[in-house]
């Protein structure tokens, strides 16, 4: 098996595939935080039924544990689809959401979200809790 970059990263000010967090650097312990996750802020993504974002998904780190939490994840499941054909369908979902949580701890938020032509983007932002 040939060896092959399956989690791709970027900056999402130039690659339209990257997923980008929104979320304050610093947070007090077990305040609410919001995080929005985006694709294609600065660089539009194209959002049709042969080109689209399938879905964001967003993990937390906490600083110390093995392994990160699933914060959640959410699809988009249309994009133009309908039984006219392809890009012929009245609704188009858009990559955008909102997370929210309250931690105890300062870690790293990593969002993933999937491309259905150009696979699985990468992108994190450190959360430092006071």
């Amino acid at each position: 098996m040939a060896d092959k970059t399956w989690l791709q990263t970027a900056d999402w000010k130039s690659e339209k595939h990257v997923p980008v967090i929104e979320a304050p650097d610093k947070v007090k312990a077990g305040e609410l935080v919001r995080v929005e996750v985006s694709v294609g802020k600065e660089v539009p993504h194209p959002n049709k039924t042969e080109h689209h974002i399938k879905w964001i998904d967003l993990f937390f780190w906490p600083d110390g544990a093995k392994f990160p939490m699933e914060v959640g994840y959410i699809s988009f499941d249309t994009h133009g689809e309908s039984a006219e054909g392809p890009n012929t369908g009245p609704l188009y979902s858009e990559p955008l959401t909102m997370f929210a949580f309250r931690t105890t701890v300062s870690g790293t938020l990593m969002a993933t979200s999937y491309c259905n032509i150009h696979g699985l983007w990468k992108s994190d932002k450190r959360l430092e809790v006071e």
